[in-house]
């Protein structure tokens, strides 16, 4: 899986740290919503587009200012 886009919510402390990834193969989406860096717990939900993955990255990152988007 490619990451096509990432989010981190700013917190640079192991436990409080936040990341939602959009990544996808050509052919199947995901979304998957980290907690606590690569060490910590981690969801991933399939997704049947790139729009949905979208909506759904949007709505766990909620509207808080602090999420910025990283390049990958």
């Amino acid at each position: 899986m490619i990451v096509e886009q990432h989010w981190w919510n700013g917190d640079r402390t192991v436990r409080g740290r936040r990341d939602v990834y959009i990544r996808t193969d050509g052919q199947r989406w995901e979304v998957q919503a980290q907690i606590g860096g690569e060490s910590g717990r981690s969801r991933v939900q399939e997704c049947p587009s790139r729009a949905a993955a979208t909506i759904l990255a949007d709505a766990w990152r909620g509207n808080h200012p602090a999420w910025r988007e990283l390049p990958h």
